[in-house]
C-alpha cells in the first residue's frame, strides 16, 4: 500500500481499499472490522466538516470575506501580498485548501493586472509619439523603425547646415529617447512578472501553512487524531482547542516568514507607490465586493452556523475549562463528529430564501407554491465533496488496526529501539526533514497514513510523548494542489518555485521545532517522558502479546 500510494500505480482512493480484500485473505482480520475502520469518528467529522465548507463556498460567503479585508489593508504590492496572505491563510483553516487557492488566483490576477494598467498604456502611446509630444495622427505619421530619416532628408534639402546640426542632435535624441522607452518597458514588464509570481505563490503558501491551523484544515491532522483515539482514546490531550492553542502562533509566524521572504526573492523592500494606481486597485476591489450585493439570509445564516460549530469545537473538551460535553446527563464520551453533525442537520433543514410567511408562486401555476432549497442542497455535495479523502483515510486506520492485532506495530517499535541514544530533539528534527522530502513527491495523506503508525511506536520505544514526534511532522507548505495551481497560472519558472520553496520547508522545519521544545511543553506536557497514558498503553499490548502466545500454546 505504501509503494502504490507512493507511486501512484493506481488512484489513491482504490489504492486504500486493498485492506478489504487482502487482510481477510491473508487472515489479519474480519472483514467486518476492517471496514469498520473506513468509517470512525475522524471520517464522520472530516465529512461533516467539509460540508460545513462546502455550504460557505456555495453562497459565496468565502469571497465576501477576502474582499472586505482586500479593501482594508491597502493597496501597494506589498500590503496587497499580506491582505492576500492572512485572508487565504484564514479561510484554509477551514475550507479546502485546493478551493481557496482557486478562489484567490483571478482575485490576484485582475489586481496586478490593474496595478500596471497605466505604465502599459503610457508606454504603447509613447510609442506613438513624437520627442516634442506631437501626436502620431494625420500627416505626421511617421514609423520609429524605419522612416526616422525622413526630417534629415527634409533638412538636407532646405540646404541649411544649422538645420542638418539640428535636426542631427534631434534624430539623436529620437533614438536614445526610443531605447530609454525600450529599456523602460521591459524593465516594467519584468517587474509585473516577478509581482505577479511573488502574490501568486505567496497565496498557495499561505493555503498550505494556513490548512496546519486547525484540525480540519487538512486531512493529515485528521489522521493524527483518528490514529490516537484509536491507540490512546482522549487521554492524549490532542482536540480542536489545543491544537488551535498550539498551532496558530506557529501558523501566524510562518505566514508572516513567507510574507518575508518571497518579498526578498521576487521585488526587494524598495519602498515602491504601485505605479500611483492606489485608487484605482481600491476601486476596483470595491467593484467587486459591490458585485455580489448586500448580505443575503443564506449568507447570515451560514455565517452564524460556522461560528456555532468553531465553538461547539473549541468548548467541547478545552481542558482549561469544563466543556460543555460534561454538562450532558449522559455517561458515553461525546466527539467532535456530533457537534458537526448537529450542524449538518440544521444547513440541510433551514431554507436559504425563508418564505415562511409569504407565498413563492411557482411561475405560470397560480395557487402552486414552490418550496425554498435549504441552505445547501445534497446534489452540490454529492459532485464537490472529495470522497477519494474518505476512503483515503479509512485505508490509514485499517492498516494501522492491522498493525496492532498482528504485532507488526510492536516489531517495528523493537527495531527502532536503537534510537533511543539520540536526543529527542533531534530525533523529532530528523522526522521533519524526511516527512517533509516524501510529501515532494507522495500525498500529505498516503504520507501520514504510513508514517504515523511508525512514529507512535517509535516515540514509546524511545520513552518520549508520542505527541512530540507525531504531532507536527505534517505541517510543512510542501507539493500540494495550490502550489500546482499558482504554478499553471503564472506560468512560473521551475527553477523560482525549488528556490522559494526550499528556504520555506526548511523555516518551517525550524519554527516548528523550536515551538515544539518551547510553547508546546505548556500545552501538551512535555517533560522528556513517557506520559501515563501512553504507559498504560504498553500494558495493554503486553497483555494482549502475552494473551495471544498463551492461546496458541493451548491450541
Amino acid at each position: 500500500m505504501a509503494i502504490y500510494w507512493m507511486v501512484e500505480a493506481l488512484p489513491l482512493a482504490i489504492t486504500s481499499l486493498l485492506p478489504v480484500v487482502l487482510f481477510p485473505l491473508l487472515g489479519i482480520m474480519d472483514t467486518g472490522k476492517v471496514c469498520t475502520a473506513y468509517m470512525k469518528e475522524t471520517n464522520m467529522m472530516f465529512i461533516g466538516g467539509l460540508i460545513v465548507a462546502l455550504t460557505i463556498e456555495n453562497c459565496n460567503l468565502h469571497k465576501r470575506i477576502a474582499l472586505k479585508v482586500m479593501l482594508l489593508v491597502g493597496t501597494s504590492p506589498r500590503r496587497l501580498m499580506l491582505g492576500f496572505m492572512f485572508t487565504t491563510m484564514f479561510l484554509s483553516m477551514w475550507i479546502s485548501n485546493t478551493a481557496t487557492t482557486a478562489m484567490m488566483v483571478p482575485i490576484v490576477e485582475a489586481v496586478v493586472e490593474e496595478l500596471f494598467k497605466d505604465n502599459d498604456e503610457e508606454m504603447n502611446r509613447e510609442v506613438r509619439m513624437f520627442p516634442d509630444g506631437s501626436s502620431a495622427n494625420g500627416n505626421s505619421t511617421i514609423n520609429m523603425d524605419h522612416n526616422s530619416e525622413i526630417p534629415c532628408r527634409n533638412a538636407i534639402e532646405n540646404d541649411s547646415i544649422d538645420s542638418i546640426t539640428d535636426v542631427s542632435q534631434s534624430c539623436q535624441e529620437l533614438t536614445v529617447s526610443e531605447n530609454q522607452r525600450s529599456l523602460s518597458g521591459a524593465n516594467n514588464s519584468a517587474f509585473k512578472g516577478k509581482v505577479r509570481t511573488c502574490i501568486l505563490m505567496s497565496i498557495a503558501y499561505a493555503s498550505n501553512i494556513g490548512g496546519t491551523g486547525s484540525l480540519i484544515g487538512s486531512s493529515p491532522q485528521l489522521a493524527l487524531k483518528g490514529l490516537l483515539n484509536e491507540l490512546y482514546g482522549s487521554a492524549s490531550g490532542l482536540n480542536f482547542a489545543s491544537w488551535m492553542g498550539f498551532n496558530v502562533p506557529g501558523m501566524l509566524l510562518n505566514t508572516f516568514l513567507a510574507w518575508i521572504w518571497l518579498q526578498y526573492l521576487f521585488i526587494g523592500f524598495k519602498r515602491t507607490e504601485a505605479n500611483g494606481r492606489a485608487a484605482v486597485v481600491h476601486k476596483l476591489i470595491k467593484k467587486k465586493y459591490e458585485e455580489l450585493g448586500q448580505m443575503t439570509f443564506h449568507e447570515l445564516a451560514t455565517l452564524f452556523l460556522f461560528i456555532v460549530c468553531v465553538l461547539l469545537w473549541f468548548f467541547r473538551d478545552p481542558q482549561f475549562i469544563h466543556g460543555w460535553s460534561e454538562f450532558l446527563p449522559v455517561e458515553v464520551e461525546i466527539d467532535d463528529a456530533t457537534a458537526v453533525m448537529t450542524i449538518v442537520m440544521f444547513i440541510f433543514i433551514i431554507p436559504a430564501k425563508p418564505m415562511f410567511w409569504w407565498s413563492n408562486p411557482v411561475e405560470g401555476e397560480r395557487g402552486i407554491h414552490k418550496p425554498s432549497p435549504a441552505l445547501l442542497e445534497w446534489k452540490y455535495v454529492q459532485d464537490k465533496l472529495p470522497w477519494g479523502i474518505v476512503l483515503l483515510l479509512g485505508g490509514g486506520f485499517a492498516v494501522s488496526d492491522a498493525s496492532k492485532i498482528s504485532g507488526l506495530s510492536v516489531w517495528l517499535g523493537s527495531k527502532l529501539a536503537g534510537l533511543s541514544v539520540l536526543p529527542p530533539f533531534l530525533v523529532m528534527l530528523i522526522i521533519c526533514i524526511m516527512t517533509a522530502t516524501i510529501t515532494e513527491v507522495a500525498s500529505n495523506t498516503a504520507t501520514a497514513n504510513i508514517l504515523l503508525p511508525i512514529l507512535s511506536e517509535m516515540a514509546v520505544t524511545i520513552k518520549v510523548n508520542p505527541l512530540f514526534l507525531i504531532s507536527y511532522a505534517f505541517m510543512l507548505p510542501v507539493a500540494t494542489p495550490p502550489n500546482a495551481i499558482v504554478f499553471a497560472a503564472g506560468r512560473m519558472n521551475p527553477i523560482d518555485m525549488v528556490k522559494a520553496g526550499f528556504l520555506m520547508n526548511i523555516m518551517c522545519v525550524f519554527v516548528i521545532c523550536v515551538m515544539m521544545v518551547s510553547f508546546g511543553g505548556l500545552i501538551f506536557q512535555f517533560d522528556g517522558s513517557l506520559p501515563d497514558w501512553a504507559i498504560s498503553k504498553v500494558i495493554n499490548e503486553t497483555m494482549t502479546t502475552q494473551s495471544s502466545i498463551l492461546n496458541c500454546t493451548i491450541f
